[in-house]
């Protein structure tokens, strides 16, 4: 009888399966196998449990190590395959006969993971901190579960968006933290073609759902502010039509707006007047302009003023003469000035005779009212010099007056204006490590938040920007890069970066994405939201088709419905 005691004891104790071996049950977690080796630096070394498929695992995903003590939350970096004896590789076995199957899986040939360990939690304090020690020899290690997953990240809530999902995971979520998404500039990168638009859109929704910052974005390929055929089929919202009272659209192209039916507010001309020979600088690549013509620029404007592009373009072959005999700049750079300049006439939103109305105070007393702006660039963001001289003008004088704004602020913070983030495409154009130590958004990305404004560059060339200005990148949001100098450029100052390396290039070229740094407590890979009729809902959105249900509600929610008080 005690006999039969002790049997029953020992099997719940030890539960077996249905072939009378004893199941692991070695923590919350699906348990994958334990530690063997590593080092706090070059990550830890895994031996896979011989129930362990090697092939239901990939790297970027989440394993915890549950040590002595503590918790450690570790990223896949690696898979490799093992032998206890290397004579195995020159004589593998025939595994198609069960018994040696049986024999050798797990034992004489196994499964190895490679990890880094990226946070650890104690049992004490349940407070996510740096990693700075390792877990003992033969230690568990386990799948991330959902608890896991968000003692890390934390709930969802005023300050925190849902992103999307950790892989492998998706009944929870990954929480960015906005606030601290707009302290730092931010970087959006991946090679054309993997949603870097899609993935831009949903940062952006959650900051101005969220009230986080004021976005001011330089909308190349008209993305952001009305909706957009998807690669899928239907058309993708707008940030306009999902927050139509927060977001106004400008256009530089009036025709382009009306054509897609596009509901902007406003239309942004400039003047040839108000364009300086530092706007011209920054053309120096797409303009191909030498330092000579660049010279004549500020010579011009000397000498005419103001109206220095429009009263030099149009000077006759005499004046035109007179002024390269009595300039101390060559004539032939100032001849190739002139032509360079001609293009000026062919883009409409550039007024010759003065600008219709002040586009620079418009955006300004659109901010001051907490409004997000969109500049869409209609057909002229296939031009990149005049999406370059745009951006650059405007970001400027917008900055110029954010300064003046803070300094007189000082001491009041109720005068400060709204937190500004500012987008640009192709930002290497603009960051480029010749001209980025001078140009405006090179000083922004320096300044981190000292003025209230920062940066979200969304570019496909991430190593074509300055390492100095990448180094200020606070949160990086990379999807698939497969050119190696890239992906060296992305991880620069990222603790751990040679065991992400792996993880970023394995990346799915559609909603995938590793986010970095300064708004996540760790590196983590997720499967991004996305961007259909269940986001917008999230954001507030209703269609047409359900516009009377929530009117309905909405009085529910006042204490009314149809005109009558509800007792």
């Amino acid at each position: 009888m005690a006999s039969k005691n002790n049997r029953s004891q020992l099997d719940n104790w030890f539960p077996r399966d249905a072939g009378g071996r004893p199941v692991i049950t070695d923590g919350p977690g699906k348990r994958l196998g334990v530690v063997v080796g590593g080092s706090l630096s070059k990550g830890l070394q895994i031996k896979l449990d011989r129930e362990t498929s090697i092939e239901d695992l990939a790297v970027g995903r989440y394993v915890v190590v549950r040590g002595l003590k503590k918790r450690f939350f570790c990223m896949v970096t690696d898979i490799q395959l093992d032998v206890t004896n290397a004579a195995m590789m020159a004589n593998p076995p025939d595994l198609q006969d069960p018994f040696l199957s049986a024999i050798y899986a797990g034992t004489a040939a196994f499964g190895t993971l490679h990890i880094a360990p990226m946070l650890m939690i104690d049992e004490l304090s349940s407070e996510p901190r740096p990693v700075k020690t390792i877990p003992s020899h033969f230690m568990p290690v386990e799948i991330a579960t959902v608890k896991d997953v968000n003692d890390v990240f934390g709930q969802e809530d005023a300050t925190h968006f849902n992103v999307g999902a950790p892989l492998e995971l998706e009944e929870t979520q990954i929480n960015l933290d906005l606030r601290r998404l707009v302290e730092r500039s931010v970087g959006v990168f991946g090679k054309s073609g993997t949603g870097k638009s899609f993935l831009t859109r949903i940062l952006l929704a959650g900051v101005i759902q969220r009230r986080m910052a004021v976005s001011l974005i330089f909308d190349m390929h008209n993305d952001y502010g009305w909706e957009v055929t998807d690669e899928r089929g239907p058309k993708a919202k707008g940030l306009k039509q999902l927050f139509p009272s927060e977001v106004a659209i400008l256009t530089l192209d009036e025709e382009s707006s009306r054509r897609r039916k596009a509901k902007y507010d406003y239309v942004v001309t400039l003047g040839y007047d108000e364009i300086e020979p530092q706007d011209i600088e920054m053309l120096k690549g797409t303009l191909d302009l030498s330092d000579s013509m660049i010279d004549a620029a500020y010579m011009l404007r000397k000498r005419f003023g103001e109206e220095w592009i429009s009263t030099f373009l149009r000077l006759n072959a005499d004046a035109m003469e007179e002024l390269m005999e009595t300039s101390s700049v060559s004539g032939a750079s100032i001849q190739a000035l002139e032509r360079r300049l001609r293009r000026f006439e062919r883009w409409a939103f550039l007024k010759p005779d003065g600008a219709v109305g002040d586009s620079v105070s418009k955006i300004v007393e659109l901010i001051e009212q907490r409004k997000s702006i969109v500049l869409e660039f209609g057909r002229y963001g296939n031009i990149l010099e005049a999406y370059i001289l745009v951006a650059n003008y405007l970001t400027r004088r917008i900055h110029q007056y954010y300064v003046e704004r803070i300094e007189k602020a000082l001491g009041d913070d109720s005068m400060k204006p709204p937190q500004l983030l500012i987008t640009i495409e192709e930002a290497h154009k603009f960051l480029d490590p010749t001209i980025a130590r001078q140009t405006i958004f090179g000083i922004i990305s320096r300044e981190l938040r000292k003025y209230n404004v920062t940066l979200l560059v969304v570019d496909q060339r991430p190593s074509g920007i300055d390492e100095e200005v990448m180094s200020q990148i606070g949160t990086r949001v990379t999807a698939l890069l497969d050119n190696e100098r890239d992906i060296v450029a992305v991880l620069t100052g990222i603790s751990g970066a040679s065991a992400l390396r792996e993880v970023l290039a394995r990346l799915d070229t559609k909603q995938q994405a590793i986010l970095l740094g300064h708004a996540v407590p760790m590196p983590v890979v997720v499967k991004t939201r996305a961007y259909d009729s269940a986001f917008y809902a999230a954001m507030g959105y209703v269609d047409d088709e359900n516009l009377a249900d929530a009117a309905q509600q909405a009085r529910k929610n006042l204490g009314t419905d149809g005109g009558k008080r509800r007792l």
